[in-house]
């Protein structure tokens, strides 16, 4: 028992784990009760320098009992050869895939013995040998067969040199690109010997000649272990022989090999699988996407016909070198872009090598942008490889050289631990282990070259090499585009690196920058000097810019952001919270390029920009604390002036803080809407007791008591951005006033907060509107409660009734307003309802709104106000409701909208569907409304019919950047056509 115990230690300290290691030793006659046979320590240390000791070791037994009768010969060959040693047991302690082809194939070990590997010119000829037999081309599952064995035996070894280096050390480590041109001349020689046995196959194949186009990383000489490999098919004669030749060819690849992927063809999986030159060239002349451009700057003739292949790739290659002067070049790659980093799960994105941010394609997404910049002018940058195209970029200065340097080192990496995982079972995959998976880290790491760093495992230092390359490609690929462009305005002597001002305005262009030259000059007042301030916008800019680019407009944002930097030079605190907050730049960005009016707010409220850090601090404020503060606030002022300029400052900072949420998705329709209403009444609440404060002081008494009627938007508690105010003042006599004398003295204070309030202002406007009073503007400003009482009895017409549905006190005494809503209660909720004659005035005022108030030349079905299906249609329809069944149903005696529409359905009084319909619209029209707002930076109520605007209406109404914003528009026009037609009969019809 001692003595296994001591064999059991000493196989361990091969590597060696598996609990049989030591019997399969014995099996293969290296290894004795007492430990190692002569001769054998050599071949041991091999194995403990594989990735997998234990998988090599299994994979070795698996050859011995395949092949007994050649085992001797091996077992000789690895004691003795260290070439066949490094080869062999690093691709067995690295692929199970492998081991499984060696297994059913023993004698396919020899092909890796000494200097004898097949050399890569002669790939296509061993390929070719292997499809035919004495009597020609095979054809069929034999051929399939044939072509399978052959390509995996190449395939063994590409693997063994690619690998031998980690178990012989004296073997030569090949680079990443030399192993990809390997994989990549092994791919065409299949797709040759493929095309072989389909023209023995298919009848009368000489009728047509068929060129294969390699794109993708077949194209650039860089594929995988494990890849689809992407073609296109010209062809000229007979196209129905061309497409079967296509066809049989693809099968007997797909079937031996690889998938062969033809989707990238013209009209993708929809067009034709084979098309003329002509044919080609009328397609990407008049229908091509911008992508179907960058995917054939990659385009190479590999098989088939080679004068129709050349004659493809000459067609091509001018329309590839001029796509970047489309009109739709940057919306098609930044919505590519986008599209690949969606379909990323979340949970997975920090693992993911080729898609996740700081993954394989943000470098070739990067360097097949800057090549379709630049390489219009510049023939160096014209190569399908990203790692050629890298190098060219960094020798021609379109990016720094250490840069382009670190880049290539990274994306090397990158690929070689691609290259490794797909290795393992010849699976394409590109996803990183997760942290738990502790043995699987360590074989990978070992696959790698990697070995325990200063008492870090082999697989904690794989993940912190992993960690390093991903932040490093994320820092470069922001330097990458945006580094040259400050460079080429900078007055630093660095000629060989930068960019020209042409150079720099075209690559602006190309990023979405729809004037180059102004952002040039940008750029430049922000980076100018040498001071402290200077130093950090050079820092942060390439990291705005680039968080510009994907905004709706980038140049506002950019002018925006050198605004909003000049007005704050002097606040030190501005520029840390961007340059140490990467949230905050990240939303900074999104709100300077989506919005005109948060830049205006922001120069004058800067303290909220370090509440976008904490999304709780910038949404979680209650409406209530936050009135309770301004009222606080403006009580501690002096004077009149003093607390409606506090009122002001802190109605800013509150409207900066909502659109910011609304804008970032923090807050929903009525959280907005609350949150300006509360602030608007809180202004109101501070102007007013100054207002009292200061008549009261000049008179020496309070003659009155005074409340504020919120009626129309202020009373639902629906206020949008761009709302006025509409209010009621009534007033009652103090002890020992007479009624006169109390109207004097509230009429005094309203004007004076209706002047204070709109007085001329650098904020939004804050207009106090007084004509809904009784009898209009011709009406007394101020009545006391009996006179409102009297007026409603004797002389109000319907739509005054209507109007008060909305009233609500919002200001002064709380007493007071409730006594005057419980007297206008009988007026606005009339018992009985309406009789068909004030029925039938309801309707004829609407129709009078709808055809005198619409604007000239507006679209019906984009206004928001008084569009079909809009705001007014919506609100009438609740309203009319109101008036005919509020007196006998509670729950629509209330001010807001959809609240009331929701009653309706619970009283059974109209469909549930048809009121969340109602309610669906009034929403979206009412987001869409402040959404204009707050893109426009003024009221307008008609919805942008394109361009930009139409956008950035759309980003904020969250939809993704890479959609049409016609989408948003159609989608608003079924929503809200939906609505007119249930407003057409609810309100219309008896």
């Amino acid at each position: 028992m001692a003595e296994r115990a001591r064999a059991t230690a000493s196989a361990a300290r091969f590597g060696f784990t598996d609990d049989r290691a030591e019997q399969l030793l014995r099996d293969a006659g290296w290894w004795s009760e007492s430990g190692p046979l002569p001769g054998s320590d050599a071949l041991l240390t091999a194995f403990a320098r594989s990735p997998d000791p234990d998988l090599a070791l299994r994979g070795v037994d698996r050859v011995r009992e395949a092949d007994e009768s050649g085992w001797p010969e091996l077992a000789e060959e690895l004691r003795t050869n260290a070439v066949l040693r490094g080869r062999l047991l690093s691709v067995l302690g690295s692929s199970t895939a492998l081991s499984d082809f060696l297994a059913g194939n023993p004698a396919q070990w020899r092909r890796v013995v000494g200097a004898g590997l097949t050399r890569q010119e002669d790939y296509a000829t061993t390929l070719g040998a292997a499809v035919r037999d004495d009597e020609g081309v095979l054809s069929g599952a034999a051929a399939e067969q044939a072509l399978r064995v052959g390509y995996r035996g190449l395939l063994l070894e590409v693997a063994a040199a690619d690998l031998g280096h980690l178990v012989e050390r004296e073997l030569e480590q090949p680079d990443y690109t030399r192993i990809a041109a390997l994989l990549t001349t092994l791919a065409e020689a299949a797709l040759r010997a493929g095309l072989d046995v389909a023209v023995g196959e298919v009848d009368n194949a000489e009728a047509a000649q068929l060129a294969v186009i390699a794109m993708g990383k077949c194209g650039g000489r860089e594929l995988n272990y494990v890849s689809d490999v992407d073609v296109i098919f010209a062809a000229e004669g007979d196209l129905q022989v061309a497409t079967r030749l296509a066809t049989t060819m693809m099968r007997t690849v797909g079937k031996a090999c690889f998938e062969v992927d033809a989707a990238l063809r013209p009209e993708g999986k929809a067009g034709a699988l084979v098309r003329t030159l002509e044919g080609h060239e009328t397609y990407y002349k008049k229908w091509a996407s911008t992508w179907e451009f960058q995917a054939l700057l990659k385009a190479r003739p590999v098989a088939g016909d080679p004068d129709l292949g050349q004659r493809y790739a000459e067609l091509v290659a001018p329309l590839v070198w001029s796509a970047s002067e489309r009109d739709n070049f940057v919306t098609d790659v930044q919505r590519m872009r986008r599209r690949v980093e969606r379909h990323v799960p979340s949970e997975l994105v920090d693992r993911e090598l080729k898609l996740g941010r700081g993954g394989l394609r943000d470098v070739e997404f990067a360097v097949q942008l800057l090549q379709m910049v630049h390489g219009r002018v510049d023939a160096d940058l014209r190569s399908a490889s990203t790692m050629e195209a890298l190098s060219a970029l960094g020798s021609g200065g379109y990016v720094g050289r250490s840069d382009a340097a670190e880049l290539e080192e990274s994306y090397e990496f990158l690929r070689t631990v691609e290259h490794r995982l797909q290795l393992r079972r010849l699976r394409r995959t590109h996803l990183f282990p997760d942290d738990s998976e502790t043995a699987e880290l360590r074989w990978l790491a070992r696959a790698c070259g990697l070995r325990p760093v200063r008492g870090r495992s082999e697989g904690e230092a794989l993940i912190t090499a992993f960690r390093r390359h991903v932040q490093r490609i994320r820092r470069l690929h922001e330097k990458l585009f945006y580094r040259p462009l400050l460079d080429s305005v900078a007055r630093v002597p660095t000629a060989a690196l930068r960019l020209t001002t042409q150079q720099a305005a075209s690559r602006l262009a190309a990023l979405g920058y729809a004037a180059p030259d102004g952002a040039l000059q940008h750029i430049q007042a922000l980076t100018s000097g040498v001071s402290r301030r200077a130093a950090i916008q050079h820092a942060l800019l390439p990291v705005l810019l680039d968080l510009l680019a994907d905004t709706p407009d980038p140049d506002g944002g950019l002018l925006a952001y050198r605004r909003v930097s000049e007005a704050l030079a002097e606040t030190p605190w501005y520029l840390r919270v961007l340059r140490d907050e990467s949230a905050v730049v990240e939303r900074v960005a999104l709100l300077l390029g989506t919005s005109k009016l948060v830049p205006d707010l922001l120069v004058r409220a800067p303290e909220v920009l370090q509440l976008l850090s904490d999304p709780n601090r910038l949404a979680g404020r209650s409406p209530a604390e936050v009135a309770t503060s301004l009222r606080a606030a403006a009580r501690r002022q002096p004077g009149l002036e003093a607390a409606v300029t506090i009122a002001r400052s802190l109605r800013r900072h509150e409207m900066l803080r909502v659109a910011a949420a609304d804008l970032l998705d923090l807050l929903d329709v009525p959280s907005v809407c609350a949150a300006l209403s509360s602030v608007w009444s809180a202004v109101l609440e501070a102007a007013l007791a100054a207002a009292v404060r200061v008549r009261k002081a000049e008179l020496g008494s309070e003659l009155a008591t005074i409340a504020v009627i919120g009626m129309g938007r202020l009373g639902g508690a629906e206020l949008g951005y761009s709302s006025d105010a509409d209010v009621l003042f009534v007033c009652e006599p103090a002890e020992g006033a007479t009624d006169a004398e109390a109207v004097r003295f509230a009429s005094s204070v309203a004007e004076t907060v209706r002047k204070a309030l709109g007085a001329p202002s650098q904020d939004p406007p804050l207009e106090v509107d007084t004509n809904l009073r009784p009898e209009g503007r011709n009406g007394a400003l101020v009545r006391t409660l009996a006179s409102y009482r009297a007026y409603y009895e004797r002389w109000s017409e319907v739509w005054e009734a209507q109007a008060l549905l909305r009233a609500r006190p919002v200001a002064g005494d709380p007493e007071l307003g409730e006594r005057f809503i419980e007297a206008v209660n009988p007026f606005r909720y009339p018992e009985g309802g309406l009789d068909p004659v004030r029925i039938r005035e309801v309707r004829r005022i609407k129709a009078r709104v709808d055809t005198e108030r619409m604007p000239k030349g507006a679209d019906r079905t984009t206004h928001t106000k008084l569009g079909r299906g809009g705001l007014a249609d919506v609100e009438w329809t609740a309203q009319l409701w109101q008036l005919r069944y509020a007196h006998e149903v509670p729950g629509l005696r209330t001010t807001s909208t959809p609240g009331a529409l929701r009653a309706m359905a619970e009283a059974g009084l109209v469909e549930s569907e048809d009121a969340e319909a109602l309610v669906d619209a009034w929403m979206l029209a009412t987001r869409a409304r402040n959404a204009g707002m707050l893109v426009r930076g003024k009221p307008v109520d008609q919805l942008p019919g394109s361009g930009r605007e139409l956008a950035a209406v759309a980003r904020v109404l969250g939809y993704p950047a890479d959609e049409d914003p016609g989408e948003f528009l159609d989608q608003y026009r079924r929503t809200t056509r939906r609505a007119h037609a249930i407003v057409e009969r609810l309100f219309y019809e008896d």
